[in-house]
């Protein structure tokens, strides 16, 4: 019992992606995503981040775009799990997080100068939202439930209801400064080769707070009063007693054991809080090829694998555990990814683009390597479309289809991934000859994924969880080229 509540204050390394995009990685960094998506063929400022190569063929002079996103987001986990009974009477109970980023900016610049183009961006490339459970969830509360069991089966009968007072929240943050620069080495096919900088800002707090239990069927009472520790106290006194004066080996194995549940419950009653930050940074290549010819242009990308580890920086560790202590190091790879797009005129004023983006998650190292149960890489789908409606303004929508690779024991409470389909819609209008806005709305529908465990959080009792969420991100943008 005493490793399973230290399992549920581990938990609190959590993973909190608010954008579009794979486990650690944000695709969402320009208002022309958000209302188009497939924008892995772009030619125009956002391509900064999304086709580099693709900056090859823009006008001459200089670009710049800034953009916010609001982005709120929901998960909610039904975990069932029969001891959970003892604190409501219901078995199955459901812990639901709001995650939120009210304000996330991203600036994207470049300059072309003939066949040269040089270009930089600043945006949250990874996580960005902030994610509260009030009531903690079903990893925290599954140890806390087996206290009334235990305390049962060693002579407190009557005890079969519990309290706690159990609350989460963290946030994940990866700031991302880009710069490389593009060249065009024929009329019709260029190259770009860049970096960017990572740097992660990762806040968490929990805690499990008056533990408390109706001791041999009566009030609810605190397993710190005096009194009840005078209790445990003199029960495991009387069965060390037995032990040593046991006339038969099976009794002797039977009394030590009713003495070594009572210690645990002593040791799992006082309060369990984490007060922990993480930083940590990485550096990211990146090579990029477009072709255009005509009404199509296919862009490509590719970035490497980001090496980096975080640090903590721990105020509150009432458990001491180790993986929390100030100055541990831990794996926090960002997968490499490569995208591919192309985008074709239809019309003069009605444009269309397909896109493809495969990260590979296996290949960058997690914390308690995690990634070894993930079954594959994230694949994303994208479509998109746009249409000018009159020689100032543009309508687009588009989709993607978001499919995770990840197993059983990857999902857990705390961070767990879901596959799902994302929409977007929007408008761009143009201001004046050299200045236009955008403006979109966002949203993803997932779906469930169902774990279920004979062993549940280490409890030895079957139990499940289902995982799923929901996301609606707004943005509005302007772009200025001069």
């Amino acid at each position: 019992m005493r490793k399973l509540l230290l399992i549920s204050v581990l938990s609190l390394i959590v993973s909190i992606p608010t954008f579009a995009g794979g486990l650690l990685t944000n695709t969402n960094q320009h208002i022309l995503f958000l209302r188009y998506l497939a924008r892995d063929a772009s030619t125009q400022i956002d391509a900064v981040y999304s086709n580099p190569a693709g900056l090859a063929f823009m006008e001459n002079g200089f670009h710049l775009s800034f953009n916010g996103q609001s982005a709120f987001q929901t998960r909610t986990i039904n975990s069932t799990f029969a001891p959970l009974a003892g604190f409501g009477g219901n078995a199955t109970k459901k812990y639901k997080g709001d995650a939120s980023a009210p304000f996330i900016p991203s600036l994207f610049a470049a300059y072309k100068r003939d066949k040269w183009t040089f270009s930089g961006s600043f945006a949250v490339t990874g996580g960005g939202g902030k994610a509260t459970f009030n009531d903690g969830l079903g990893s925290f509360e599954s140890g806390i439930s087996l206290l009334p069991i235990a305390l049962a089966k060693v002579g407190f009968t009557g005890t079969n209801q519990y309290e706690v007072n159990s609350f989460m929240k963290g946030s994940q943050i990866i700031y991302g400064l880009q710069l490389g620069a593009t060249y065009k080495i024929t009329e019709n096919f260029s190259a770009y080769g860049g970096v960017r900088m990572n740097y992660v800002s990762n806040s968490y707090l929990g805690y499990m707070r008056n533990i408390s239990v109706n001791l041999k069927g009566g009030e609810m009472v605190s397993l710190t009063d005096p009194s009840v520790v005078a209790q445990l106290q003199a029960a495991k006194s009387q069965f060390d007693y037995l032990a040593e004066n046991a006339s038969t080996p099976e009794d002797k194995v039977k009394w030590a054991t009713a003495s070594a549940t009572v210690q645990t419950v002593s040791n799992n009653s006082a309060d369990v809080e984490l007060d922990c930050d993480q930083t940590g940074w990485g550096v990211t290549p990146i090579i990029g090829l477009d072709f255009k010819k005509g009404k199509w242009n296919v862009g490509v990308k590719y970035e490497f694998n980001t090496k980096l580890n975080i640090e903590n920086k721990t105020r509150t560790n009432s458990r001491e555990l180790a993986a929390y202590k100030d100055g541990v190091n831990t794996p926090h790879d960002i997968p490499s990814l490569l995208t591919a797009g192309i985008t074709y005129e239809i019309l003069p004023v009605l444009r269309a683009s397909v896109g493809y983006h495969h990260f590979f998650d296996t290949h960058a190292k997690m914390a308690n390597n995690k990634q070894e149960y993930i079954n594959e890489g994230t694949n994303e789908y994208l479509a998109g479309i746009e249409y000018d409606v009159c020689p100032w303004a543009q309508v687009s929508a588009g989709m993607q289809r978001t499919k995770y690779g990840v197993g059983d024991n990857y999902q857990s409470d705390m961070s767990f991934a879901v596959s799902s389909y994302s929409y977007g819609f929007g408008a761009g209008f143009n201001l004046a000859k050299n200045m236009k806005l955008n403006v979109a709305y966002f949203w993803t529908n997932y779906g469930k994924y169902n774990k279920e465990l004979s062993n549940y959080n280490g409890t030895g009792i079957a139990g499940a969880d289902v995982f799923t969420r929901t996301n609606k991100v707004f943005g509005i943008g302007v772009d200025y080229k001069f």
